[in-house]
């Protein structure tokens, strides 16, 4: 790789410009482009996702991604790609078309490649590939925008969208190889860039992405024949590389410019890429993303050790979130207020409280036993009651109605009214023990003649 031929890029990715992550996306994405002006990269690449989703053109959001982009524009040229849908429904990334900045800002919202030339201007094949490399290329870039599922679906049947996707993607990639060869005859670095999920990818929570409905394998990617591979959607920066007869060859995500979510793993950035005819290579270059602390309890948060957590790693300034779990009836007693106060020094607070319901069970075995008087003995076991009293009373059950019974136990505790208020209380209390296991008995037989 000649000096005169490589070209020296910036990679950002996923900035997810939106109301809720106004401050974060903007302060990384700001401090990336001083970062990349500073080191004097040639052409800078957005690989998806500019924004959370659709935008008004108003909106304060709106108004900082676009005078960021207008700041990159100022310095080289710019190529935006198509993103996932939900975040850039079509037609988002259209008003780049006319920043008017120093550079133009080519937008890729379909598939096709497009020339860098020597002057910093982009040209665009009339289809979707060169079928012959035009004259003064300093880079040549391959653009596939982010699949639309919904589209392969309506063309190949729901059933068989999600395999079919990634074999349709592979056959195009196959179908540039050619090009990429003829680019690199010429001494053009090549560079393809897409929005989309390898196989075997880690996100950003450390989740390896195993399954055969996404759109890339490294082997798909490396056959399409490019030097670089630059990629969006995964937030987390991994890379992969090859070295082979065309020299070294690398895949390489940038990750998202900042840190949206509690736990995400790895440094957040944007990538720089040295990228010439036979070989690429990129470094991540780190942006001041915010810091989270993650806490969890068990059980009820303890406010010692609490404290002991917050006193062994540095909390102030970052985003702290706390989890813990209790049963439904120790709700009320985590202290909310003490917890905020312990934490003043974050720059923000999530509570994340799960709360175990109650669950009950039947009496185990009951639903085997035959017998009612065997329900009762397997729930007598249960409850750790004695099972003999309440077999008297089944037997008083099938001699007489519930209503009968009933009405004799109140006319025998009236009439010994008197007695018992002479009797010690030890046998008072017995007594009615035995009357609410009767109790017990009656709905039980109640329940099962229903």
């Amino acid at each position: 790789m000649t000096t005169r031929s490589a070209q020296r890029v910036a990679h950002f990715s996923d900035l997810h410009y939106g109301p809720r992550t106004l401050a974060e996306a903007d302060r990384c994405f700001g401090a990336a482009i001083e970062r990349a002006v500073e080191v004097g990269v040639n052409v800078a690449v957005i690989s998806g996702d500019s924004t959370d989703h659709a935008l008004d053109l108003h909106s304060p959001s709106a108004l900082a991604l676009v005078s960021r982009v207008r700041r990159l524009a100022d310095h080289c040229p710019v190529l935006m790609l198509q993103g996932t849908w939900s975040h850039e429904p079509p037609g988002t990334l259209s008003v780049f078309r006319e920043l008017g900045g120093r550079h133009a800002v080519h937008v890729a919202d379909r598939i096709g490649q497009v020339g860098l030339t020597t002057a910093g201007d982009w040209v665009v094949s009339p289809g979707w590939g060169f079928d012959a490399l035009p004259n003064g290329l300093a880079a040549l870039f391959t653009c596939l925008p982010s699949v639309n599922r919904a589209a392969v679906a309506a063309a190949l049947g729901a059933a068989d969208a999600a395999g079919g996707t990634g074999e349709h993607v592979a056959t195009l990639l196959r179908g540039l190889a050619p090009s990429h060869a003829m680019a690199r005859q010429l001494g053009v670095p090549t560079l393809l860039v897409s929005h989309g999920t390898v196989f075997g990818c880690i996100t950003e929570h450390s989740v390896p992405m195993a399954g055969f409905d996404h759109e890339f394998t490294t082997g798909s990617l490396f056959d399409a024949g490019a030097q670089a591979v630059l990629l969006g959607h995964i937030h987390r920066h991994q890379c992969w590389q090859r070295d082979d007869g065309i020299g070294r060859r690398c895949i390489a995500y940038a990750g998202s410019i900042g840190r949206f979510h509690h736990g995400e793993a790895g440094d957040k950035g944007f990538l720089l890429w040295q990228v010439g005819p036979d070989s690429a290579a990129c470094r991540l270059e780190a942006t001041p993303a915010r810091r989270t602390v993650d806490i969890s309890f068990d059980g009820k948060p303890d406010l010692a050790a609490l404290r002991a957590a917050l006193a062994a790693q540095p909390f102030e300034g970052a985003w702290v979130r706390l989890r813990w779990s209790v049963p439904e009836e120790e709700r009320n007693d985590v202290d909310l207020a003490a917890m905020r106060e312990l934490l003043a020094g974050a720059a923000g607070v999530q509570f994340e409280g799960r709360i175990l319901p109650v669950v009950r069970v039947r009496s185990g075995g009951i639903g085997q036993a035959g017998a009612m008087r065997d329900k009762v003995a397997a729930w007598a076991g249960v409850v750790g009651a004695r099972p003999e009293p309440l077999w008297a009373c089944l037997d008083e059950l099938a001699a007489h109605e519930p209503q009968e019974i009933m009405d004799a136990a109140l006319a025998e505790l009236e009439a010994a009214a008197e007695v018992d208020a002479r009797r010690p209380e030890g046998e008072v209390a017995s007594d009615l023990k035995e009357l609410e296991l009767a109790g017990d008995c009656l709905e039980v037989s109640s329940g099962a003649h229903a």
